[in-house]
């Protein structure tokens, strides 16, 4: 069974795209890791409080004394620094959410870095795509068969210049 709306067509979809996870892990609390991890493979998820920002419009968000409980999963895609009146600097996380371009500031918002505002940067997961299927069929439940018609994604961590930028951002 699926659901169409009353004015329109459906169709069903009979056969999925495959896609297979080569790696993940998981990195907590550590600012220079969750910067590695963007650096060398790009967002990364990050679970936060999303009631203190409901009604963002811009600048960063610093509010220390909001709740760090997460009920929300957003994607750091990058951080910055901004210096008000050339002395304080200011660390943040570039975050893509996912309530559309209308909120925020065009879909983003920045949050204070190293300060676990929102419960940021107290769990944060990554992943890597394995390969994936260009033409739609079927799997097995364990990927086995799903070698023909698959392209591969080349993890740009495993390059050798990306590992020592990596390195050098970690220490």
């Amino acid at each position: 069974d699926f659901y169409c709306y009353p004015a329109g067509s459906c169709s069903e979809i009979d056969l999925f795209p495959n896609v297979t996870v080569a790696e993940y892990g998981e990195i907590s609390m550590d600012v220079h890791k969750i910067m590695a991890e963007i650096y060398a493979r790009g967002p990364v998820a990050a679970t936060i409080n999303a009631e203190p920002i409901v009604g963002y419009r811009g600048g960063i968000f610093h509010d220390e004394t909001a709740e760090k409980g997460t009920n929300h999963i957003v994607s750091i895609v990058g951080w910055g620094t901004q210096t008000k009146h050339g002395k304080e600097k200011r660390k943040y996380w570039i975050i893509r959410n996912s309530w559309g371009q209308y909120w925020g500031d065009m879909g983003y918002i920045r949050v204070e870095m190293g300060k676990n505002i929102l419960g940021i940067e107290s769990a944060i997961a990554w992943a890597t795509p394995g390969s994936w299927t260009i033409e739609n069929f079927p799997c097995d439940e364990d990927g086995k068969n799903c070698r023909d018609g698959a392209e591969f994604y080349a993890d740009p961590s495993t390059d050798i210049a990306t590992i020592k930028r990596r390195l050098s951002v970690e220490k």
